[in-house]
């Protein structure tokens, strides 16, 4: 009975609220340093092939000789083919794929973003393994318009060469199609939703062939002229849509095969040049988790990913001694090995962070870093829940008359109170088992209307026309620099919130906050982790008011402090990060909002979801918070 008198003394004690705005800054801090020594050789380890039965690199490649000379009169054939309206191009690359005995079947799609029409058709050809029951599939891809909005000539002419010398052999124990989709985009996305029958049929056509469950596909982005180019390097691309990710035995078979058995280097996140050092593994990570982060798709091979179909791109960068015959080889290999598997790709990790072609973190080891900095806000709203129910006491009138003072040999009488549990009894002062009542109705409302005012900015950037997005996104960044400014002075004009309100207007958008990042990390951790360093301040701002432990300040020392506050969360509006970022990196912020426009109607992008519906309505409390001081 002692302790629990000692504990709910402890609980009553001033001092134990300051300890909170510590231990939230050293979880920051921890999280952000657990995240600078992953790529250390201590805490990241080699990649390595999970699955036997893929023996990556284990056979002989027949792809040379007279191939190469079907190949260069195909690229011709699809050069031929670049001005051509798609109807009349498609018909003619079906009709070469029918000669291969495949077949061949087309699909329109037709999507509409952001007031523009995206409509093109893909053409595809199936080709029925000697040894399969049309159970299970490999897809390889070659888009006609790669990412770069390149025509994907030698990408595509390869595709169709290697259709033609697929056929040729008798092992196969899967079905192989083949999609030369529109683009690199929309095209993979509307024919893998029609593949799984989860399409809108009102804008995507039905698929009129199918084959098995898809175990894997690779995609190809060569963009070559009609007379060739030699690359130098294979640029592996693995991202997925919403930051999935492939699993990690496919990357490690691609890697294993071009760079032991046909000697190409390997590279991604578009680091040409990588020596392996920390600097390079630590930037290599960073693009990996800004990427990941923004969740949109960087290839064919990402609308595949979030149908658990393992995927990549293969792209050709650089200028080298590498042909057209070294990457036809390295992708016969690798089907050679996926054609191998007895069940989907399974025993490999699907959360990881790679550092290099041959290095890598799985996620129980970069994990926790997400974690504790998510956990700097539930401490700051368990902190805060605390002082909201502490009973608050008015500071002293001058004005007032102060009763005699009482004399000091005369003890003061507290009333006490008798805690009986079981045989033990206790008697506790009375004011230590005072509970306050929390006036939940102006915090709870307040945050509700921030939640559903977010959906007005989520439906603007999902549907205007192009043309508006860039005016209505820098309008947006002016007005939502000044409305936790007006909020404030409107709340404080009207209701009049208390200082525990506003202090439960803080605790429920950290709690909230805290709670949602802790689940995000699970599923994309490198949003989470970017969004809680973004909204880490948020931890230490304070509603500044004279009944706070600050009483002893001036009017005009609570209105500085609170204007530093004010001045804080304005530069961290997500508006004005994101603006920051899009001139950083030199990209148009139109591009991006046409993208994610693009994404959200095609893709199923829900990066600006947890921007607009998590993030922005957390910064909007915590600038309303930091602005009440300006006006008590």
């Amino acid at each position: 009975m002692a302790l629990i008198s000692s504990l709910l003394a402890l609980r009553k004690d001033a001092r134990i609220l300051k300890l909170p705005p510590y231990l939230s800054a050293l979880c920051i801090v921890v999280g952000v340093a657990w995240l600078l020594v992953l790529p250390l050789n201590e805490y990241s380890r080699n990649t390595y092939v999970s699955e036997n039965a893929l023996l990556p690199g284990q056979v002989h490649t027949y792809f040379t000789g007279s191939e190469h000379n079907v190949f260069r009169a195909y690229r011709h054939e699809v050069h031929a083919l670049v001005n051509s309206p798609v109807a009349e191009r498609n018909q003619r690359l079906g009709d070469i794929l029918r000669s291969h005995n495949l077949k061949v079947a087309t699909q329109r799609y037709e999507y509409h973003a952001s007031g523009r029409n995206i409509s093109n058709e893909n053409v595809y050809a199936v080709l029925q393994g000697p040894r399969a029951d049309a159970t299970e599939a490999i897809v390889l891809i070659a888009a006609w318009k790669n990412m770069l909005d390149q025509d994907n000539m030698s990408g595509v002419a390869l595709l169709l060469t290697l259709a033609r010398y697929f056929k040729r052999w008798s092992l196969w124990s899967k079905d192989i199609i083949f999609l030369i989709s529109g683009d690199s985009t929309s095209g993979p996305q509307a024919w893998v939703d029609a593949y799984h029958n989860s399409h809108d049929p009102a804008h995507v056509e039905h698929l009129a062939i199918k084959s098995g469950a898809l175990q894997g596909a690779v995609a190809l982005d060569y963009p070559a002229g009609p007379w060739g180019h030699r690359f130098e390097k294979l640029h592996v691309v693995y991202d997925g849509v919403n930051g999935q990710l492939p699993n990690l035995d496919l990357f490690n078979t691609a890697v294993n095969i071009a760079n032991g058995q046909m000697g190409i280097a390997c590279t991604l996140q578009r680091m040409w040049k990588h020596d392996d050092s920390y600097q390079d593994r630590m930037q290599t990570v960073f693009r990996g988790m800004i990427s990941q982060g923004l969740g949109h798709a960087t290839g064919p091979h990402s609308s595949f990913i979030p149908y658990h179909v393992d995927a990549l791109t293969l792209q050709t960068v650089g200028d080298g001694w590498h042909d057209e015959m070294s990457l036809g080889r390295t992708v016969e290999s690798l089907f050679r090995s996926l054609n191998n598997l007895l069940e989907h790709l399974h025993q490999s990790f699907f959360f990881y962070l790679l550092m290099g072609e041959k290095r890598f973190v799985s996620i129980g080891t970069y994990l926790p870093s997400a974690m504790i900095i998510a956990a700097s806000f539930t401490i700051t709203a368990i902190a805060l829940w605390v002082q909201s129910g502490r009973p608050s006491t008015p500071p002293p009138n001058p004005a007032s008359t102060s009763p005699p003072a009482k004399p000091s040999n005369e003890k003061e009488k507290v009333p006490m109170t008798v805690v009986k549990s079981g045989s033990s009894t206790a008697i506790i002062p009375t004011p230590l088992l005072t509970t306050t009542e929390r006036p939940l109705f102006l915090p709870l409302t307040f945050l509700t209307l921030t939640h559903f005012l977010s959906l007005l900015p989520l439906y603007l950037f999902n549907n205007l026309p192009s043309r508006l997005l860039t005016p209505t996104f820098h309008l947006s960044l002016l007005l939502t620099s000044f409305l936790p400014l007006l909020t404030a002075y409107a709340l404080s004009t009207t209701s009049r919130p208390t200082p525990r309100e506003t202090t439960l207007i803080h605790c429920f958008a950290a709690m909230f906050l805290g709670m949602f990042l802790s689940a995000l990390a699970t599923l994309n951790f490198s949003l989470s982790i970017l969004i809680g360093v973004a909204a880490a301040p948020m931890n230490f701002i304070r509603a500044i008011s004279p009944s706070s432990s600050s009483s002893e300040w001036t009017k005009g020392t609570r209105r500085a402090v609170s204007a530093a506050q004010v001045l804080l969360m304005a530069v961290l509006n997500p508006l004005l990060l994101v603006k920051g970022a899009t001139v950083w990196y030199g990209v148009d912020i139109g591009d991006i909002l046409v993208g994610a426009a693009e994404g959200w109607h095609v893709w199923g992008l829900w990066t600006q979801v947890v921007v607009w519906l998590v993030w922005w309505p957390a910064w909007v409390a915590g600038g309303v918070v930091a602005a009440t001081g300006l006006f008590v």
